[in-house]
């Protein structure tokens, strides 16, 4: 029964081809694409409404430099909360609850933040590793403890996103399992469990999206450090 509580997060595949990749693209279909109409939609106009109050409450902190970036969090804001929501459907996958996954996207878009860093100010940027102000006999140790934290960071981007979704996932399965089971037993109990299950599951959907916004929100906080 434990084992099985984790099955459902192995990547399906069907005929040996791993379906993660049919997820992945899955979410840029749901979207409605741009027409040539003078009056757009109300799914466009909500759309475009959102991502303009998004990107201006993500970038009102960081320089005119860093506003390049303004698409790729935009964009990588609506396809992890797509992919989040999905992965709360009925037999469906979530591939964010994979670290590998995670991890593709926190080490590559962290590195280029510490990049645009280094080129473009160099000093300011090494300079994070060092407080102003620290004791002489304490300059070595903290160096240390610094870069380890630098470069932990894109590991607790990836490792945060998957422990929630995770923990949500095998949560909601066995409140719903023993809601199964309670059922020909203690119908009332398992009534109240049901209630637990779907209140429960709303919780859920606002994790998903929270985690989505905190992962591009750290993104940001960590370009603003460099530019």
């Amino acid at each position: 029964m434990a084992l099985n509580f984790f099955d459902q997060f192995a990547s399906p595949s069907l005929l040996g081809i791993p379906l993660i990749a049919l997820a992945l693209t899955l979410p840029w279909l749901l979207y409605p694409a741009a027409t040539n109409r003078w009056l757009n939609s109300r799914m466009l106009t909500l759309q475009g409404w959102f991502m303009n109050r998004f990107t201006q409450q993500l970038l009102l902190p960081i320089n005119v430099g860093g506003h390049k970036w303004a698409a790729l969090f935009a964009s990588l804001m609506l396809f992890l909360i797509t992919l989040n929501m999905l992965g709360l459907l009925p037999y469906t996958f979530t591939p964010t609850t994979q670290l590998s996954l995670n991890m593709g996207l926190a080490v590559p878009l962290w590195l280029a933040t510490v990049i645009i860093g280094m080129r473009n100010q160099p000093t300011h940027a090494l300079g994070h590793l060092l407080p102003e102000g620290t004791p002489a006999p304490l300059i070595p140790v903290l160096i240390i403890i610094e870069t380890i934290s630098l470069f932990i960071r894109p590991l607790a981007l990836g490792v945060r996103l998957t422990a929630n979704l995770t923990a949500g996932h095998l949560l909601i399965q066995l409140i719903a399992t023993a809601a199964f089971v309670l059922l020909p037993l203690m119908p009332t109990v398992a009534i109240l469990t049901a209630t637990v299950l779907f209140l429960l599951t709303l919780l859920e959907v606002a994790v998903a999206m929270i985690q989505a916004y905190v992962f591009v929100l750290l993104l940001s906080l960590y370009l603003q450090e460099n530019v």
